[in-house]
């Protein structure tokens, strides 16, 4: 099944995002507009992306110790999708966007990660400027961000240091006011940032005439000590050349050294960077210091830069979901055509023997490729579902009345962290089958699949690893508000299962449905009985996957659901598609999630306990 007709289902059948157009943010949009903005994505990610893959995954980027070499193919790219709009496609008309529903965006931006997740950085620059729409000053969000939308500028969020990673309590980068009249500038608070950030996406290149760079970093207290913990960090905004109030370059260089590029495992279309800010290679003013303007209020960083982070979380998702779908088609179509092997002996013949003389038959029609084809089917379009889901709560927290617009934020809360994970992991091994499908072949370089292997390996550690989504999950996101986002999970769940249980089709996955989340809410109630953190927390990870289980096992259910309301008699082989899913995902990954909560459920300290000599 195409990725169009999938997304067109998703989105119109299943979402009804039709729906939409009724709230006066949207009113101008129809059907129509969106069909055309799915076809220009779709058109330029087959013509600038897609056919550069290989090539720049193969010139990865150079840095000669004063300029970044990007083949001329990534430039094309970036500039066909900052032409299309898609920077500032939810924005307001007034800055120059389209005011599309998130979920729109979303859908369309699967395209581009399906052709070439790595040639484009676009998704950086939306989040950086969306976040200073959110949290700049009026000046912040005219300079910096209005440049980003349009694609003359582009943008960076900078957290990680050498000695920190994702311990952003730990970070070391310091920011110190510029000057007795430090908070007159136009620009905002202006202050002197020194320290280092590590593993910064699009750091450094020639795709745009500037660099915003969003940093993390802490302003030293009265006696020059940096507060401890994550209450002491700050957000700032430091371009790489600096510009003034208008958006106009000054013509001078911002203290902002590359240090080196990282070689990537995978994604190495994008620039992977260490930047040194404040060493002094480029003095502003005679002395070294990068000049950078604060966003939001002293102490604020983080809490601003979540914003840019969730956002940041969902599109991680999304990456990996079509870095498996991509491994899926290209498996497909081999597997449709590589003949190998022949068929078992019918029945009645005794052992399972082959007989010789008969033709080859095509891989796909052994039971086990296609097993491996329908796991990664599964993986790859319950992800998407989900994706898509949770770019829905996005438009129903920012367009819905107020009562539905807060559910929507809390049930995305809890949601975030598996939107994250769960294709990180599951799409990952969609792209381990789609090689073993092509068995030898699949780990040369003359098919693609080995390269959406690597490409997709580093999505468990994007935007927090596993192990950080986990103890966001079990240690925060489940207590939030007094459990109530767990319970309007729970509804949700409770609403699907009850028009599950009419089907004769579904009946059976709606009761594994209701037995497999009360066991969650057990384990969940189980893992904090003793109050200690560290007993509870043992097995977040293992808890993380069987709740993940569970969000897409229900998904899928609500997929087949709206596949059957579309085509009640399931004569369409695309529903017999939607309802074969939902039944391998029951009956092959869903029982998975005993074994997980087994050790939740007992607070199994095998792991947490284990000496370190015995390793």
């Amino acid at each position: 099944m195409a990725l169009r007709s999938t997304l067109d289902f998703l989105l119109y059948q299943w979402l009804g995002s039709e729906d939409l157009t009724a709230r006066p943010r949207f009113a101008d949009h129809s059907r129509e507009t969106w069909d055309a903005v799915l076809d220009t994505c779709e058109r330029i990610a087959r013509e600038k992306f897609a056919p550069f893959n290989r090539l720049v995954d193969q010139q990865e980027p150079r840095f000669d110790g004063e300029r970044v070499h990007l083949p001329q193919a990534t430039l094309e790219a970036n500039r066909a999708y900052a032409e299309s709009g898609m920077l500032s496609a939810s924005q307001d008309y007034a800055v120059g966007g389209m005011q599309l529903p998130y979920s729109l965006e979303a859908a369309a931006n699967a395209f581009f990660s399906l052709a070439s997740v790595s040639i484009g950085s676009g998704l950086l620059s939306t989040g950086n400027a969306n976040l200073l729409m959110a949290h700049g000053s009026a000046q912040q969000q005219a300079v910096f961000a209005r440049n980003e939308f349009s694609g003359r500028w582009m943008g960076t969020m900078c957290l990680s240091e050498p000695q920190a990673g994702s311990s952003l309590s730990d970070i070391l980068t310091r920011a110190l006011p510029d000057g007795a009249q430090h908070e007159e500038d136009p620009l905002g608070p202006r202050y002197r940032l020194t320290g280092n950030k590590m593993w910064i996406s699009a750091g450094d290149h020639e795709l745009s005439e500037n660099i915003v760079h969003l940093v993390l970093a802490k302003i030293p207290d009265a006696n020059g000590q940096l507060v401890p913990g994550t209450r002491g960090i700050s957000l700032f905004v430091v371009p790489k050349h600096l510009v003034d109030a208008q958006g106009q370059l000054t013509g001078e260089r911002n203290d902002v050294a590359l240090a080196g590029l990282n070689h990537k495992l995978g994604w190495r279309g994008t620039t992977n960077t260490l930047l040194n800010f404040g060493e002094g290679k480029y003095p502003v003013a005679g002395r070294a210091g990068a000049v950078g303007y604060l966003v939001g209020q002293p102490g604020d960083g983080l809490r601003c830069m979540f914003h840019m982070m969730n956002e940041a979380r969902i599109g991680v998702g999304i990456a990996a979901t079509m870095l498996g779908l991509a491994g899926y088609y290209a498996a497909l179509d081999y597997a449709k055509s590589r003949p190998q092997g022949r068929p078992v002996a019918p029945a009645g013949s005794g052992a399972a023997r082959k007989d010789a003389t008969q033709a080859q038959v095509r891989i796909i029609e052994h039971a086990d490729v296609k097993r491996m084809l329908l796991a990664q089917k599964t993986y790859g379009e319950t992800a998407l579902a989900l994706a898509l889901y949770c770019a829905r709560l996005v438009d129903e927290q920012h367009t819905a009345a107020p009562d539905v617009a807060d559910d929507a934020r809390l049930l995305l809360e809890v949601l975030t962290p598996i939107a994250k994970s769960w294709p990180s992991e599951w799409c990952l091994e969609a792209n381990s089958l789609a090689i073993q499908v092509h068995g030898g072949y699949g780990y040369t370089r003359d098919f693609p699949v080995e390269q959406y292997w690597r490409d997709n390996r580093l999505n468990m550690i994007h935007e927090g690893t596993h192990g950080i989504q986990a103890l966001d999950l079990l240690g925060r996101k489940v207590h939030m508000e007094n459990g109530r986002g767990l319970h309007l999970l729970a509804q949700r769940i409770a609403s699907t299962v009850e028009q599950a249980r009419t089907q004769p089709r579904l009946a059976d996955h709606a009761q594994a449905l209701v037995a497999a989340w009360e066991a969650l809410q057990s384990a969940t109630t189980e893992a904090w009985a003793t109050g200690v953190p560290a007993q509870a927390l043992a097995n977040a990870v293992p808890y993380l996957q069987a709740f993940g289980h569970g969000v897409v096992a229900w998904i899928a259910l609500d997929v087949a659901l709206g596949a059957l309301r579309d085509d009640p008699q399931a004569a369409r082989s695309d529903t017999q598609g939607r309802l074969g899913t939902t039944q391998f995902f029951f009956h092959y990954e869903l029982p998975k999630i005993t074994a997980w909560l087994a050790v939740v459920r007992t607070r199994d300290m095998t792991c947490a306990d284990f000496p370190e000599d015995a390793f």
